[in-house]
Protein backbone atom coordinates (compact mmCIF):
# COMPACT_ATOMS: atom_id res chain seq x y z
CA UNK A 1 0.00 0.00 0.00
CA UNK A 2 1.02 3.78 -0.56
CA UNK A 3 -0.94 6.82 0.63
CA UNK A 4 -2.23 10.53 0.09
CA UNK A 5 -5.06 12.90 0.95
CA UNK A 6 -7.31 15.19 -1.06
CA UNK A 7 -8.61 18.07 1.03
CA UNK A 8 -12.03 19.62 0.45
CA UNK A 9 -10.61 22.85 -0.94
CA UNK A 10 -7.51 21.68 -2.75
CA UNK A 11 -5.35 18.70 -3.42
CA UNK A 12 -2.56 18.28 -0.89
CA UNK A 13 -0.05 15.50 -0.82
CA UNK A 14 0.94 14.90 2.77
CA UNK A 15 4.64 14.59 3.53
CA UNK A 16 4.13 11.82 6.06
CA UNK A 17 3.33 9.08 3.62
CA UNK A 18 4.18 5.43 3.99
CA UNK A 19 3.94 2.72 1.42
CA UNK A 20 3.59 -1.00 1.22
CA UNK A 21 3.49 -2.66 -2.17
CA UNK A 22 1.92 -6.06 -2.64
CA UNK A 23 3.20 -7.84 -5.71
CA UNK A 24 3.09 -11.40 -6.89
CA UNK A 25 5.53 -13.40 -9.00
CA UNK A 26 5.16 -12.08 -12.52
CA UNK A 27 3.44 -14.57 -14.75
CA UNK A 28 0.40 -13.70 -16.90
CA UNK A 29 -1.95 -15.44 -14.45
CA UNK A 30 -0.93 -12.97 -11.73
CA UNK A 31 -2.11 -9.88 -13.59
CA UNK A 32 -4.78 -8.23 -11.44
CA UNK A 33 -8.13 -7.98 -13.25
CA UNK A 34 -10.35 -6.42 -10.54
CA UNK A 35 -10.03 -4.74 -7.14
CA UNK A 36 -12.76 -3.85 -4.62
CA UNK A 37 -13.09 -2.60 -1.01
CA UNK A 38 -15.81 -4.11 1.13
CA UNK A 39 -18.52 -1.73 2.49
CA UNK A 40 -16.61 -1.06 5.73
CA UNK A 41 -13.23 -0.67 4.03
CA UNK A 42 -11.63 -3.17 6.41
CA UNK A 43 -11.14 -5.71 3.64
CA UNK A 44 -9.80 -5.30 0.10
CA UNK A 45 -10.24 -8.04 -2.50
CA UNK A 46 -8.36 -8.50 -5.76
CA UNK A 47 -9.00 -10.98 -8.54
CA UNK A 48 -6.49 -12.01 -11.18
CA UNK A 49 -6.32 -13.70 -14.56
CA UNK A 50 -5.50 -17.01 -12.89
CA UNK A 51 -8.92 -17.15 -11.22
CA UNK A 52 -7.55 -16.41 -7.75
CA UNK A 53 -9.01 -14.03 -5.20
CA UNK A 54 -6.69 -12.44 -2.64
CA UNK A 55 -8.30 -10.65 0.31
CA UNK A 56 -6.29 -8.11 2.32
CA UNK A 57 -7.25 -6.99 5.83
CA UNK A 58 -6.55 -3.60 7.33
CA UNK A 59 -4.22 -3.63 10.33
CA UNK A 60 -5.67 -2.47 13.63
CA UNK A 61 -4.03 0.53 15.25
CA UNK A 62 -1.96 -0.07 18.39
CA UNK A 63 -0.42 2.38 20.83
CA UNK A 64 3.07 1.13 20.04
CA UNK A 65 2.57 1.23 16.27
CA UNK A 66 -0.16 3.75 15.38
CA UNK A 67 1.17 4.08 11.84
CA UNK A 68 0.21 0.48 11.03
CA UNK A 69 -3.48 1.39 10.99
CA UNK A 70 -3.41 2.00 7.26
CA UNK A 71 -1.52 -1.11 6.24
CA UNK A 72 -3.25 -4.00 4.51
CA UNK A 73 -1.91 -7.52 4.83
CA UNK A 74 -2.99 -10.77 3.21
CA UNK A 75 -6.02 -12.19 5.01
CA UNK A 76 -7.14 -15.02 2.72
CA UNK A 77 -6.29 -16.44 -0.70
CA UNK A 78 -8.43 -18.91 -2.59
CA UNK A 79 -9.05 -20.23 -6.09
CA UNK A 80 -12.40 -18.84 -7.19
CA UNK A 81 -12.66 -20.12 -10.77
CA UNK A 82 -10.98 -22.83 -12.84
CA UNK A 83 -10.57 -22.95 -16.63
CA UNK A 84 -13.43 -24.77 -18.35
CA UNK A 85 -14.33 -25.88 -21.84
CA UNK A 86 -17.72 -25.59 -23.53
CA UNK A 87 -17.86 -28.71 -25.66
CA UNK A 88 -21.04 -27.69 -27.46
CA UNK A 89 -19.47 -24.48 -28.76
CA UNK A 90 -15.84 -25.64 -28.74
CA UNK A 91 -15.09 -22.61 -26.62
CA UNK A 92 -12.56 -22.31 -23.82
CA UNK A 93 -13.84 -20.44 -20.77
CA UNK A 94 -10.92 -18.77 -19.04
CA UNK A 95 -10.68 -18.49 -15.28
CA UNK A 96 -10.00 -14.74 -15.16
CA UNK A 97 -11.99 -12.89 -12.49
CA UNK A 98 -13.90 -10.09 -14.25
CA UNK A 99 -15.58 -8.49 -11.23
CA UNK A 100 -15.80 -8.80 -7.45
CA UNK A 101 -18.66 -7.30 -5.43
CA UNK A 102 -18.97 -7.47 -1.65
CA UNK A 103 -22.23 -7.98 0.18
CA UNK A 104 -22.87 -5.85 3.30
CA UNK A 105 -21.77 -7.72 6.40
CA UNK A 106 -24.65 -9.30 8.34
CA UNK A 107 -22.72 -11.41 10.87
CA UNK A 108 -19.16 -12.41 11.73
CA UNK A 109 -18.58 -13.82 8.25
CA UNK A 110 -17.94 -11.91 5.01
CA UNK A 111 -19.63 -12.65 1.67
CA UNK A 112 -18.55 -11.66 -1.84
CA UNK A 113 -19.62 -12.36 -5.41
CA UNK A 114 -16.96 -13.15 -8.01
CA UNK A 115 -17.48 -13.83 -11.69
CA UNK A 116 -15.54 -14.95 -14.72
CA UNK A 117 -16.98 -14.86 -18.26
CA UNK A 118 -19.82 -17.31 -17.58
CA UNK A 119 -20.27 -18.18 -13.90
CA UNK A 120 -20.94 -16.11 -10.78
CA UNK A 121 -20.06 -17.56 -7.37
CA UNK A 122 -21.01 -16.49 -3.85
CA UNK A 123 -18.14 -16.97 -1.39
CA UNK A 124 -18.23 -17.02 2.40
CA UNK A 125 -15.05 -15.96 4.22
CA UNK A 126 -15.06 -16.87 7.90
CA UNK A 127 -12.64 -17.26 10.79
CA UNK A 128 -12.21 -20.32 13.00
CA UNK A 129 -10.09 -20.28 16.15
CA UNK A 130 -11.57 -23.30 17.95
CA UNK A 131 -11.88 -26.98 17.11
CA UNK A 132 -14.05 -29.66 18.69
CA UNK A 133 -12.40 -32.42 20.71
CA UNK A 134 -13.66 -35.36 22.75
CA UNK A 135 -15.85 -37.19 20.24
CA UNK A 136 -17.34 -40.47 21.37
CA UNK A 137 -17.34 -42.29 18.02
CA UNK A 138 -14.03 -40.92 16.71
CA UNK A 139 -10.55 -40.86 18.18
CA UNK A 140 -8.26 -37.83 18.11
CA UNK A 141 -6.96 -38.79 14.64
CA UNK A 142 -10.49 -38.85 13.23
CA UNK A 143 -10.69 -42.61 12.86
CA UNK A 144 -13.97 -44.34 13.72
CA UNK A 145 -13.83 -46.17 17.07
CA UNK A 146 -15.21 -49.63 17.68
CA UNK A 147 -18.53 -49.07 19.53
CA UNK A 148 -17.85 -52.14 21.69
CA UNK A 149 -14.80 -50.39 23.20
CA UNK A 150 -16.79 -47.36 24.33
CA UNK A 151 -17.50 -47.72 28.04
CA UNK A 152 -18.47 -44.14 28.87
CA UNK A 153 -19.84 -41.09 27.17
CA UNK A 154 -17.95 -37.83 26.88
CA UNK A 155 -19.24 -34.32 26.20
CA UNK A 156 -17.30 -32.83 23.25
CA UNK A 157 -15.62 -29.52 24.00
CA UNK A 158 -14.23 -26.68 21.86
CA UNK A 159 -10.51 -26.15 22.31
CA UNK A 160 -8.63 -22.99 21.25
CA UNK A 161 -6.49 -23.42 18.14
CA UNK A 162 -4.57 -21.27 15.68
CA UNK A 163 -6.71 -18.81 13.74
CA UNK A 164 -7.83 -20.18 10.38
CA UNK A 165 -9.53 -18.18 7.63
CA UNK A 166 -11.73 -20.36 5.43
CA UNK A 167 -13.29 -19.50 2.07
CA UNK A 168 -16.18 -21.69 0.96
CA UNK A 169 -18.36 -21.43 -2.14
CA UNK A 170 -21.96 -21.15 -0.90
CA UNK A 171 -23.71 -20.65 -4.24
CA UNK A 172 -22.81 -21.14 -7.91
CA UNK A 173 -24.90 -19.25 -10.50
CA UNK A 174 -24.24 -20.67 -13.95
CA UNK A 175 -25.72 -21.42 -17.40
CA UNK A 176 -27.50 -18.07 -17.72
CA UNK A 177 -25.22 -16.12 -20.09
CA UNK A 178 -24.50 -16.79 -23.74
CA UNK A 179 -22.01 -13.93 -23.92
CA UNK A 180 -19.23 -12.82 -21.60
CA UNK A 181 -20.25 -11.32 -18.26
CA UNK A 182 -18.83 -7.80 -17.93
CA UNK A 183 -20.37 -6.62 -14.64
CA UNK A 184 -22.30 -7.65 -11.55
CA UNK A 185 -24.07 -5.40 -9.04
CA UNK A 186 -25.68 -6.16 -5.67
CA UNK A 187 -29.09 -4.62 -5.01
CA UNK A 188 -29.78 -2.44 -1.97
CA UNK A 189 -32.50 -4.92 -0.90
CA UNK A 190 -29.63 -7.37 -0.15
CA UNK A 191 -31.68 -10.17 -1.71
CA UNK A 192 -30.95 -9.82 -5.41
CA UNK A 193 -28.19 -8.90 -7.83
CA UNK A 194 -27.78 -8.42 -11.57
CA UNK A 195 -25.25 -9.96 -13.93
CA UNK A 196 -24.66 -8.35 -17.31
CA UNK A 197 -23.20 -9.56 -20.58
CA UNK A 198 -22.95 -7.91 -24.01
CA UNK A 199 -26.65 -8.24 -24.84
CA UNK A 200 -28.56 -9.15 -21.67
CA UNK A 201 -29.04 -8.24 -18.03
CA UNK A 202 -30.19 -11.02 -15.69
CA UNK A 203 -31.73 -10.59 -12.23
CA UNK A 204 -30.85 -13.23 -9.61
CA UNK A 205 -32.07 -14.02 -6.12
CA UNK A 206 -29.04 -14.74 -3.96
CA UNK A 207 -30.71 -17.87 -2.57
CA UNK A 208 -31.70 -19.38 -5.95
CA UNK A 209 -29.01 -20.71 -8.29
CA UNK A 210 -31.02 -22.51 -10.97
CA UNK A 211 -33.24 -19.62 -12.06
CA UNK A 212 -32.75 -16.02 -13.10
CA UNK A 213 -34.97 -13.43 -14.74
CA UNK A 214 -33.95 -11.72 -17.97
CA UNK A 215 -34.79 -8.03 -17.44
CA UNK A 216 -32.93 -6.50 -20.42
CA UNK A 217 -32.45 -8.13 -23.81
CA UNK A 218 -31.15 -6.02 -26.69
CA UNK A 219 -30.36 -8.93 -29.00
CA UNK A 220 -31.99 -8.29 -32.40
CA UNK A 221 -33.72 -11.08 -34.30
CA UNK A 222 -31.07 -10.64 -36.98
CA UNK A 223 -27.57 -10.19 -35.55
CA UNK A 224 -26.61 -8.15 -38.62
CA UNK A 225 -28.87 -5.43 -37.23
CA UNK A 226 -26.85 -5.18 -34.02
CA UNK A 227 -25.63 -1.60 -33.53
CA UNK A 228 -24.51 -1.55 -29.89
CA UNK A 229 -23.70 -3.77 -26.93
CA UNK A 230 -24.08 -3.38 -23.17
CA UNK A 231 -20.79 -2.44 -21.52
CA UNK A 232 -21.71 -2.11 -17.81
CA UNK A 233 -24.68 -2.04 -15.44
CA UNK A 234 -25.23 -1.03 -11.82
CA UNK A 235 -28.04 -0.85 -9.28
CA UNK A 236 -29.00 2.45 -7.67
CA UNK A 237 -27.50 2.60 -4.13
CA UNK A 238 -30.84 3.35 -2.41
CA UNK A 239 -33.69 2.56 -4.80
CA UNK A 240 -33.91 -1.22 -5.20
CA UNK A 241 -36.14 -0.91 -8.28
CA UNK A 242 -33.75 1.30 -10.28
CA UNK A 243 -30.67 0.35 -12.26
CA UNK A 244 -28.68 1.82 -15.13
CA UNK A 245 -26.74 0.29 -17.99
CA UNK A 246 -24.36 1.82 -20.52
CA UNK A 247 -23.71 1.01 -24.13
CA UNK A 248 -20.87 1.00 -26.64
CA UNK A 249 -22.44 4.03 -28.35
CA UNK A 250 -21.91 6.27 -25.33
CA UNK A 251 -25.48 6.28 -24.01
CA UNK A 252 -26.88 5.41 -20.58
CA UNK A 253 -30.34 4.02 -19.91
CA UNK A 254 -32.01 4.29 -16.52
CA UNK A 255 -34.61 1.57 -15.96
CA UNK A 256 -37.37 1.04 -13.38
CA UNK A 257 -38.27 -2.58 -12.66
CA UNK A 258 -41.68 -1.52 -11.34
CA UNK A 259 -42.73 -0.44 -14.82
CA UNK A 260 -42.61 -3.84 -16.48
CA UNK A 261 -40.89 -7.21 -16.19
CA UNK A 262 -38.73 -6.73 -19.29
CA UNK A 263 -36.98 -3.36 -19.04
CA UNK A 264 -36.27 -2.98 -22.75
CA UNK A 265 -37.94 0.43 -22.63
CA UNK A 266 -36.02 2.82 -20.40
CA UNK A 267 -37.47 5.53 -18.20
CA UNK A 268 -34.53 7.92 -18.79
CA UNK A 269 -31.97 8.16 -21.56
CA UNK A 270 -28.67 10.01 -21.13
CA UNK A 271 -26.58 10.87 -24.16
CA UNK A 272 -24.43 13.83 -25.15
CA UNK A 273 -25.00 15.06 -28.70
CA UNK A 274 -21.94 14.58 -30.88
CA UNK A 275 -20.20 17.61 -32.33
CA UNK A 276 -20.15 17.03 -36.12
CA UNK A 277 -16.98 19.09 -36.49
CA UNK A 278 -14.98 16.64 -34.34
CA UNK A 279 -16.33 13.42 -35.84
CA UNK A 280 -13.72 10.98 -37.11
CA UNK A 281 -13.21 7.28 -37.81
CA UNK A 282 -12.51 6.74 -34.10
CA UNK A 283 -15.48 8.70 -32.71
CA UNK A 284 -17.68 5.67 -32.07
CA UNK A 285 -14.84 3.67 -30.50
CA UNK A 286 -13.74 6.37 -28.05
CA UNK A 287 -17.34 7.19 -27.08
CA UNK A 288 -17.93 3.65 -25.83
CA UNK A 289 -18.52 3.70 -22.05
CA UNK A 290 -16.23 1.33 -20.17
CA UNK A 291 -17.54 1.93 -16.62
CA UNK A 292 -20.56 3.36 -14.86
CA UNK A 293 -20.92 4.26 -11.17
CA UNK A 294 -23.73 5.81 -9.15
CA UNK A 295 -22.61 8.35 -6.54
CA UNK A 296 -23.07 7.30 -2.91
CA UNK A 297 -25.86 9.85 -2.60
CA UNK A 298 -27.66 8.35 -5.60
CA UNK A 299 -28.09 11.79 -7.21
CA UNK A 300 -25.32 11.51 -9.81
CA UNK A 301 -24.04 9.00 -12.30
CA UNK A 302 -20.42 8.84 -13.45
CA UNK A 303 -19.30 7.30 -16.73
CA UNK A 304 -15.87 6.71 -18.22
CA UNK A 305 -15.16 6.61 -21.94
CA UNK A 306 -11.74 6.43 -23.56
CA UNK A 307 -10.75 10.08 -23.18
CA UNK A 308 -13.09 11.56 -20.56
CA UNK A 309 -14.97 11.09 -17.30
CA UNK A 310 -18.48 12.52 -17.23
CA UNK A 311 -20.78 13.21 -14.30
CA UNK A 312 -24.50 13.17 -15.04
CA UNK A 313 -27.32 14.58 -12.94
CA UNK A 314 -30.17 12.05 -12.90
CA UNK A 315 -32.56 14.95 -13.40
CA UNK A 316 -30.84 16.22 -16.58
CA UNK A 317 -30.68 13.87 -19.52
CA UNK A 318 -29.59 16.08 -22.42
CA UNK A 319 -25.95 16.68 -21.40
CA UNK A 320 -23.49 15.81 -18.63
CA UNK A 321 -23.22 18.06 -15.63
CA UNK A 322 -19.42 17.86 -15.63
CA UNK A 323 -16.83 16.61 -18.13
CA UNK A 324 -13.20 15.94 -17.18
CA UNK A 325 -10.46 15.34 -19.75
CA UNK A 326 -8.38 12.37 -18.61
CA UNK A 327 -5.68 12.27 -21.30
CA UNK A 328 -6.74 14.61 -24.08
CA UNK A 329 -3.11 14.68 -25.27
CA UNK A 330 -3.76 11.24 -26.81
CA UNK A 331 -6.34 12.58 -29.24
CA UNK A 332 -3.66 13.02 -31.88
CA UNK A 333 -2.34 9.48 -31.41
CA UNK A 334 -5.61 7.59 -31.88
CA UNK A 335 -4.38 5.97 -35.08
CA UNK A 336 -1.40 4.29 -33.41
CA UNK A 337 -3.54 3.43 -30.37
CA UNK A 338 -5.97 1.72 -32.72
CA UNK A 339 -3.19 -0.26 -34.37
CA UNK A 340 -1.87 -1.58 -31.04
CA UNK A 341 -5.43 -2.18 -29.68
CA UNK A 342 -4.95 0.20 -26.74
CA UNK A 343 -7.95 2.19 -27.92
CA UNK A 344 -10.11 -0.72 -26.72
CA UNK A 345 -8.78 -0.60 -23.12
CA UNK A 346 -11.54 -0.41 -20.52
CA UNK A 347 -10.70 2.02 -17.72
CA UNK A 348 -12.69 2.10 -14.49
CA UNK A 349 -13.68 5.17 -12.46
CA UNK A 350 -14.50 5.60 -8.76
CA UNK A 351 -15.95 8.15 -6.33
CA UNK A 352 -14.49 9.07 -2.98
CA UNK A 353 -16.66 8.58 0.10
CA UNK A 354 -18.20 12.07 -0.05
CA UNK A 355 -18.66 12.16 -3.87
CA UNK A 356 -16.46 15.27 -4.01
CA UNK A 357 -13.49 13.70 -5.82
CA UNK A 358 -13.35 11.20 -8.66
CA UNK A 359 -10.46 9.04 -9.82
CA UNK A 360 -9.64 7.08 -12.94
CA UNK A 361 -6.61 5.49 -14.57
CA UNK A 362 -4.44 6.28 -17.55
CA UNK A 363 -1.26 5.07 -19.25
CA UNK A 364 2.33 5.02 -18.04
CA UNK A 365 0.89 3.86 -14.66
CA UNK A 366 -0.59 7.34 -14.21
CA UNK A 367 -3.92 7.88 -12.51
CA UNK A 368 -5.94 11.08 -12.50
CA UNK A 369 -7.93 12.71 -9.71
CA UNK A 370 -10.47 15.51 -10.12
CA UNK A 371 -11.82 17.66 -7.29
CA UNK A 372 -15.41 18.55 -8.16
CA UNK A 373 -15.51 21.50 -5.75
CA UNK A 374 -12.30 23.31 -6.71
CA UNK A 375 -12.16 21.98 -10.31
CA UNK A 376 -8.51 21.18 -9.73
CA UNK A 377 -6.92 17.96 -10.93
CA UNK A 378 -3.70 16.07 -10.37
CA UNK A 379 -1.83 13.29 -12.12
CA UNK A 380 -0.03 10.76 -9.92
CA UNK A 381 2.07 7.73 -10.75
CA UNK A 382 2.00 4.23 -9.27
CA UNK A 383 5.46 2.75 -9.66
CA UNK A 384 8.08 0.89 -7.68
CA UNK A 385 10.44 3.86 -7.87
CA UNK A 386 8.19 6.10 -5.76
CA UNK A 387 6.77 3.41 -3.48
CA UNK A 388 9.44 3.54 -0.80
CA UNK A 389 8.31 3.90 2.83
CA UNK A 390 7.22 7.46 3.68
CA UNK A 391 7.79 8.51 0.09
CA UNK A 392 6.10 11.62 -1.26
CA UNK A 393 3.92 11.19 -4.29
CA UNK A 394 4.83 14.02 -6.63
CA UNK A 395 2.34 15.25 -9.24
CA UNK A 396 3.30 14.35 -12.81
CA UNK A 397 2.73 16.36 -15.96
CA UNK A 398 2.60 15.32 -19.61
CA UNK A 399 4.18 17.66 -22.15
CA UNK A 400 2.30 18.05 -25.43
CA UNK A 401 5.29 19.33 -27.39
CA UNK A 402 7.92 22.03 -27.54
CA UNK A 403 10.46 22.44 -24.78
CA UNK A 404 10.10 19.89 -22.00
CA UNK A 405 10.68 20.75 -18.37
CA UNK A 406 12.70 18.53 -16.12
CA UNK A 407 9.71 17.04 -14.28
CA UNK A 408 7.54 16.58 -17.38
CA UNK A 409 6.94 13.50 -19.51
CA UNK A 410 6.46 13.76 -23.28
CA UNK A 411 3.53 12.06 -24.99
CA UNK A 412 5.89 10.04 -27.19
CA UNK A 413 7.70 8.61 -24.15
CA UNK A 414 4.53 7.25 -22.49
CA UNK A 415 4.58 3.49 -21.98
CA UNK A 416 1.22 2.18 -23.19
CA UNK A 417 1.92 -1.29 -21.82
CA UNK A 418 1.73 0.18 -18.31
CA UNK A 419 -1.83 1.17 -17.50
CA UNK A 420 -4.12 1.64 -14.49
CA UNK A 421 -7.34 -0.06 -15.55
CA UNK A 422 -8.69 -1.11 -12.14
CA UNK A 423 -9.06 1.03 -9.03
CA UNK A 424 -11.22 1.43 -5.94
CA UNK A 425 -11.68 4.00 -3.15
CA UNK A 426 -12.22 3.32 0.55
CA UNK A 427 -15.89 4.06 1.41
CA UNK A 428 -15.02 6.41 4.30
CA UNK A 429 -11.31 7.26 4.36
CA UNK A 430 -8.92 8.74 1.82
CA UNK A 431 -7.45 5.39 0.86
CA UNK A 432 -7.31 4.15 -2.70
CA UNK A 433 -6.10 0.95 -4.30
CA UNK A 434 -4.91 0.80 -7.91
CA UNK A 435 -3.80 -2.23 -9.87
CA UNK A 436 -0.88 -1.96 -12.27
CA UNK A 437 -0.29 -5.26 -14.04
CA UNK A 438 0.61 -7.72 -11.26
CA UNK A 439 1.24 -5.02 -8.62
CA UNK A 440 -1.26 -3.64 -6.14
CA UNK A 441 -0.61 -0.14 -4.82
CA UNK A 442 -2.51 1.28 -1.85
CA UNK A 443 -2.28 5.03 -1.24
CA UNK A 444 -3.45 6.72 1.93
CA UNK A 445 -2.83 9.87 3.91
CA UNK A 446 -0.82 9.47 7.08
CA UNK A 447 -2.60 10.86 10.14
CA UNK A 448 -0.07 12.55 12.40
Amino acid sequence: PIIFLLSGNAFSIFKNIFSVIASLCFVPADIISTVEFNPSGELLATGDKGGRVVVFQREQETKSQPQRRGEYNVYSTFQSHEPEFDYLKSLEIEEKINKIRWLPQQNAAYFLLSTNDKTVKLWKISERDRRPEGYNLKDEDGRIRDPSTITSLRVPVLQPTDLMVEATARRVYSNAHTYHINSISVNSDLQTYISTDDLRVNLWNLEITDQSFNIVDIKPSNMEDLTEVITAAEFHPQQCNTFAYSSSRGSIRLCDMRKQALCDTHCKFFEEPEDPSTRSFFSEIISSISDIKFSHSGRFLMTRDYLTVKVWDLNMENKPLETYQVHDYLRGKLCSLYENDCIFDKFECVWNGSDSVIMTGSYNNFFRMFDRNTKRDVTLEASRENSKPRAILKPRKVCMGGKRRKDEVTVDSLDFSKKILHSTWHPQDNIIAVAASNNLYIFQDKVA
